[in-house]
């Protein structure tokens, strides 16, 4: 493994071996696995659980990080090709890059969708740029259309809990939230799931159907693990016998970059909140899932988020474990 950037990128004996790896970190430490190395890690979006545990990930297998928040104490970078560059922009990622990279083992990334051109958004385009110019192993930390150190914390998470792959039902949930949200981490889960062999269903109001080219890659992933993909706004239908329910908020593609048109669009659709009934229908065992930051009684409702169901903040705590193996792997082999 050179990089990590996409789940889609590695084969499934690759992803049973980092997620074996992160099993075994979790009951072996290894303290001194990485000493001498260091990580690079770039946001141009804010962080909370990215960039604590992939610090915390570090230190604990030896090696240290360094963070650069282009604006806040260094130089605004520019990530436009062919831009001329008088305005706030003070460096071009293509200088600043390879710089980061000299200084560093690894380098990080966290570059969101700009969320106003939807096809460049689905093709990556501003983070596949940086990816060109990285001369070292390169992470994802998230981009405008991916997500896959989540991904992979949520596939450990459904291990740990035996959540059955085969025949397990998945249901992703588009959730009511004030602004319009990124595809990122909604068609990283919907692919994650059916790379796991699950039965997926993508519930989401009408309007809110994820863009084709997330379904069809999502779908592909369902041929190769025997799962299935499909979508719907029957809420009952969906949620009959469903091992878990994951909110998310996204954009409605047909507003994409109309922040006002879409929020017409999803005023009257505050009833998309998850609470206690949804889980009549499903699987006595189902788990709520979400990949946090959530907002209370918005996404979810206090009592389904405290409750026995939830299982965010164990979510939460796979992200350090499976980093942990992705770094190993990057940087020890």
């Amino acid at each position: 493994m050179t990089n990590f950037l996409d789940l889609a990128g590695l084969g499934r004996e690759e992803i049973a071996d980092l997620l074996a790896l992160a099993a075994h970190l979790e009951r072996s430490p290894e303290p001194k696995a990485l000493s001498g190395k260091i990580l690079a890690l770039l946001f141009f979006n804010p962080s909370l659980r990215t960039l604590a545990s992939f610090q915390a990930g570090m230190a604990r297998l030896g090696g240290s990080s360094f963070v650069i928040s282009p604006g806040q104490g260094t130089w605004i970078l520019e990530t436009r090709d062919g831009v001329v560059m008088d305005g706030a922009a003070a460096e071009h990622v293509r200088e600043a890059i390879p710089v980061l990279a000299s200084y560093a083992d690894a380098l990080g990334i966290r570059s969101f969708a700009g969320g106003t051109d939807l096809a460049a958004d689905l093709s990556d385009s501003t983070f596949l740029t940086m990816a060109d110019v990285c001369p070292v192993p390169l992470i994802n930390l998230e981009s405008a259309i991916n997500h896959p150190c989540q991904a992979l914390g949520d596939w450990k998470t459904m291990d740990d809990l035996k959540i059955p792959a085969q025949g397990g039902r998945f249901v992703l949930s588009w959730a009511w939230h004030p602004k319009p949200l990124p595809l990122a981490v909604p068609a990283a889960a919907v692919h994650m799931a059916a790379l796991r062999g699950m039965d997926v269903t993508v519930l989401r109001p009408e309007g809110f159907e994820l863009p084709e080219p997330v379904m069809a890659r999502a779908r592909q992933a369902a041929e190769v693990s025997g799962g299935s993909v499909r979508e719907t706004a029957d809420r009952r239908e969906a949620l009959e016998g469903a091992h878990v329910i994951y909110a998310k908020s996204w954009t409605a593609p047909v507003h994409y970059g109309n922040p006002e048109a879409e929020a017409a669009f999803r005023a009257g659709l505050r009833d998309w909140c998850v609470s206690d009934d949804w889980f009549a229908t499903t699987a006595p065992d189902c788990r709520f899932m979400h990949c946090l930051p959530v907002r209370r009684n918005v996404v979810v409702k206090d009592s389904v988020l405290d409750g026995p169901r939830s299982v965010v903040v164990h979510e939460a705590g796979n992200r350090m474990w499976v980093q942990m193996a992705v770094l190993y792997r990057l940087l020890r082999g």
